[in-house]
């Protein structure tokens, strides 16, 4: 019996919900059907209830517009009138006001013609005294201009905005941009501390200079044109590998300033005539200096290379792969045939070392694991046998007085041989 009752209850406030609802709904669709005289009427009776006006008197006079309706639901239809109007002011026709809004409109108008006739205008007469007006900004501004733009001072600023340059760099996240900022500071760090040092800011000046201070006897100048901006280069690459240490490629490029600043220092001189005959011991007058040179600083790196082999550790294999692609490159300069035109003495001779320099590095590579040596191992050695292939044959024939065909189906039977050559011995060395 309980179980009943508690059902009758359940049910009976379900329908006094839906009947609730269903009289809501019976509300809107009447407010729905009145005309808009009526809406009115029943708007400014629900005001003069909210009041306590003559809201009785006020319908008594109008409720003839509407058909019969009891006073709770005419209650009700004022209310949702009034909760859901909005008023729109639109001033009588001719009043002061209407003449008013027309006359601000005509007035805007009439300010956006004055603009414009303005602005064509003094279009018109810049075209007509521009000339005029150039000269006289040349003749008060030239002093200005003379020194926000001389030699001098726009070196420094340069110098101000490669640093700007750096330091913002090391703060963009994307890789691309960041990149292209860091490299843009280091170049004008770079060239616009030389020109300091060097005392001419014109690029073909300081070039020239500094050209002439890497062979003459001067150490000061030396040091203070070319070691002064290689360290500052090698310290802002140092500050980026602290701030940015996942771009790694930094660690290759500090190689090529630390070493810049070491080939300047003025003991180098003395000691690279020694030196470079360990890979040009025969004497040969007309070879340049500069290549003496390079020869010195090839050992050089090639010592510099061996030590830091010889410390088996992780942190400096990007040096080590670094000073292994300078010393392949240098090599392939030095093993060239046109160098010894005059004695091929040294010729034969460094054939030798480079092949051995070669294949220490390949058995390296593939000892060690490293990807990057690898590669550059095995395309530096391709490159050098490519050399070899076309320089050999020179000492018997001249190329140019015979077919080329054949060399160079010679030289895609060659590749074909590398290719075969380089599976297998990555299979024997590096699979196993």
């Amino acid at each position: 019996m309980k179980k009943i009752f508690l059902l009758f209850l359940f049910c009976i406030s379900i329908y006094a919900k839906e009947a609730r609802s269903s009289k809501e709904v019976n509300i809107t669709q009447e407010v729905s059907m009145l005309t808009e005289p009526q809406k009115k009427i029943l708007y400014d009776f629900a005001i003069l209830q909210k009041n306590n006006s003559d809201a009785d008197g006020f319908w008594l006079r109008n409720k003839n517009q509407f058909p019969p309706l009891n006073d709770t639901i005419r209650n009700k239809m004022a209310e949702e009138i009034f909760a859901n109007s909005h008023l729109l002011y639109a001033p009588a026709k001719k009043s002061s006001v209407q003449l008013w809004m027309q006359t601000q409109s005509l007035t805007n108008w009439m300010l956006y013609l004055a603009a414009f006739i303005a602005i064509c205008s003094i279009i018109a007469l810049m075209r007509n005294y521009w000339n005029s007006l150039i000269d006289i900004l040349i003749r008060q501004f030239a002093p200005l201009f003379r020194f926000l733009f001389s030699a001098v001072l726009l070196t420094y600023e340069l110098l101000f905005i490669g640093l700007l340059c750096i330091a913002g760099g090391c703060m963009v996240h994307e890789m691309v941009l960041r990149t292209v900022m860091i490299h843009v500071g280091f170049f004008l760090l770079w060239s616009q501390s030389t020109a300091i040092f060097t005392g001419e800011y014109l690029v073909k000046k300081y070039v020239f200079k500094i050209k002439d201070n890497f062979w003459k006897d001067d150490k000061w100048e030396a040091i203070k044109t070319i070691c002064f901006p290689a360290v500052l280069l090698t310290l802002a690459i140092l500050y980026v590998i602290y701030k940015v240490p996942e771009d790694t490629f930094y660690y290759y490029e500090i190689v090529i300033s630390t070493l810049t600043f070491v080939y300047a220092l003025p003991f180098w001189r003395y000691l690279e005539k020694y030196i470079c005959l360990i890979l040009i011991p025969f004497k040969d007058e007309k070879l340049e200096r500069s290549f003496r040179s390079i020869a010195a600083g090839t050992i050089l790196a090639l010592i510099i290379d061996v030590v830091l082999v010889g410390q088996s550790n992780i942190l400096f294999s990007y040096l080590i792969t670094a000073l292994t692609t300078l010393l392949i490159m240098a090599f392939l300069v030095l093993s060239l045939k046109e160098n010894y035109r005059n004695n091929y003495k040294n010729y034969y001779y460094l054939q030798i070392v480079v092949a051995v320099f070669f294949a220490i590095v390949l058995f390296y590579s593939f000892d060690v694991r490293s990807p990057e040596l690898i590669w550059v191992s095995i395309i530096g050695a391709s490159i050098f046998i490519l050399i070899k292939y076309w320089e050999i044959p020179s000492f018997f024939i001249n190329w140019k007085k015979s077919n080329y065909t054949w060399g160079f189906l010679g030289m895609a039977v060659l590749l074909w041989l590398l290719a075969k050559g380089i599976l297998f011995v990555s299979q024997e060395l590096y699979l196993k």
